[in-house]
């Protein structure tokens, strides 16, 4: 992945900073700001939080990360992709992606509220297969 190309696609600037925030979310997949930030210190020991939240906010309003709420737990950041719902293990923590067609839920909501739905989030909750054992 092309991540110069990639920022460029979104009309974002190109730092550093940015292509190594893009380069540890493509490799990692979820991580919370906490991961973000001990990763990039060791990449840039000069960075700080704010430069972090700085960056990460402006690619969220480009649409080109997503933040996604767990509940009980610290949100986690994601490059955009496809729709998708989310898992995660009451144990470890580990969270997945889990590609679901949410057409039929979302119509059903939307002619039940009468709302105009433009996006869901789905997380789903549970004990992954390493845990179970």
């Amino acid at each position: 992945m092309n991540y110069v190309d990639l920022l460029k696609r979104y009309n974002l600037k190109v730092t550093p900073q940015r292509v190594a925030i893009v380069q540890e979310l493509n490799d990692y997949g979820h991580l919370n700001i906490d991961q973000l930030y001990n990763k990039m210190v060791n990449k840039f020991p000069t960075i700080s939080l704010a430069t972090i939240y700085k960056n990460m906010n402006a690619m969220i309003e480009k649409l080109f990360i997503q933040e996604v709420k767990i509940p009980n737990e610290k949100s986690v950041y994601e490059l955009s992709k496809e729709q998708h719902a989310h898992v995660v293990c009451e144990k470890c923590k580990k969270i997945e992606d889990v590609v679901l067609n949410t057409t039929a839920l979302m119509s059903e909501a939307q002619s039940k509220s009468h709302f105009q739905i433009n996006s869901s989030a789905f997380v789903f909750s549970g004990i992954c297969s390493e845990c179970s054992k």
